[in-house]
């Protein structure tokens, strides 16, 4: 049996590179949409990175075609021009004022396109700061997320583009508060979502906390936690692992669990505001306690008791991580190089169903450009396998 996704006959043009913009059509086309990255003769730049960003192309890749034109040539401008004409939704991430010298910006193509929905990812909204480029690392900067994720004097950017992904989900979320809208109105409208003000939203409850307690923010490197146990322990046989007690009942399972009782009977663990002033004493005496057990045990035992723990892991553990291939929770894919591999899903369900899509595969530089130009149609819907 097949089912028709959500956002199926829906019809994308993404104008992208890097992060933002590509994610933003990557959730588009798992939810059905038919995407259709535009990229130049010589392919997106992304395709060629290194390193820690060898993987952005193949990771927001699938399920989309790509067309490849020069549009100096006035044959493939007019190709372009006949897919506007046919396009839902039109995503474009470059620095400010690209768009608007090819003439692709959204005023100059909202005239003769009303229906059109256009979506800005941009480093900032309106505003002083709206001509600067930025990155993820700068509006982490200013943001205060550095500082909070950092040590003290040495701010640090978190280990993933936390604010260009989830720029690209606020930029689905108000896509389709205008296709809502537009069912009522019969007109598209621009839309627009920033890494800075993503970053700023993030903020908001620690932006907060200084406001209503008047305390200086530190960062969670030296914060000093509410809990008796918010840590990360050493183990007996090398290996590390988080475990947290944030509730007098999580409290009492512990000791019994690990044959504290003493401390049960201690006046001056009594509450958890008083366990939490004794941290200074009672967090060595639980390293100590840590230090004498493997992994093994203590990790069943903190998961009988409903404790939350978990291990520390690297990125590459994550391809066997059984949880996450369970019930669909990773797609195989084919890598732009050849190789097999797997990627996580959105990290949502529909109707109890995870999302892949049927195209698990970014394409090729201009893979889908004759055929696009013969018929001047997107593909048919997407659907999902149940």
């Amino acid at each position: 049996m097949t089912k028709t996704l959500p956002l199926s006959g829906i019809k994308v043009l993404e104008f992208s590179q890097m992060i933002m913009g590509p994610c933003c059509g990557l959730i588009l086309a798992d939810l059905g949409a038919d995407v259709i990255k535009i990229e130049p003769i010589k392919g997106d730049r992304t395709r060629n990175l290194t390193g820690l960003a060898a993987g952005f192309f193949d990771t927001f890749g699938r399920n989309k075609k790509s067309v490849a034109l020069d549009l100096t040539l006035n044959e493939d401008r007019a190709v372009l021009d006949d897919l506007i004409a046919e396009t839902d939704i039109l995503i474009e991430n470059f620095r400010p004022g690209m768009m608007k010298a090819t003439g692709l910006d959204y005023e100059s193509l909202k005239s003769q396109h009303p229906e059109l929905i256009y979506c800005s990812l941009k480093g900032f909204l309106a505003g002083p700061y709206q001509h600067r480029t930025a990155l993820d690392e700068v509006v982490q900067m200013m943001s205060g997320l550095a500082f909070m994720t950092g040590l003290p004097d040495r701010p640090l950017r978190t280990g993933a583009s936390v604010n260009d992904i989830m720029g690209a989900m606020f930029g689905v979320i108000g896509i389709q508060a205008a296709l809502r809208e537009r069912q009522t109105t019969g007109l598209g409208q621009e839309v627009q979502a920033s890494l800075y003000e993503n970053a700023a939203f993030l903020m908001a409850p620690a932006m907060l906390a200084e406001v209503i307690t008047g305390q200086a923010s530190t960062p969670f490197s030296v914060t000093e936690r509410p809990w008796p146990a918010y840590d990360l322990f050493d183990l007996a046989d090398g290996n590390k692992l988080f475990v947290g007690i944030v509730g007098d009942q999580q409290w009492h399972d512990f000791c019994v669990a690990f044959e504290r009782s003493g401390w049960l009977a201690d006046p001056r663990l009594a509450s958890n505001a008083l366990r939490q002033q004794a941290r200074s004493w009672l967090i060595p005496e639980i390293r100590s306690l840590f230090l004498s057990l493997d992994a093994p045990e203590v990790k069943a035992t903190v998961e009988q008791l409903g404790l939350p723990f978990a291990p520390v892991c690297t990125p590459i553990e994550l391809l066997d991580d059984p949880h996450l291939n369970a019930n669909h929770g990773m797609i195989d894919v084919v890598l732009s190089n050849g190789m097999a591999s797997k990627l996580p899903a959105l990290p949502l369900t529909l109707g109890g169903k995870r999302l892949g899509g049927t195209r698990p595969r970014a394409p090729h530089i201009g893979e889908h450009t004759s055929e696009v130009a013969r018929s001047s149609t997107f593909a048919a819907p997407i659907t999902q396998v149940e």
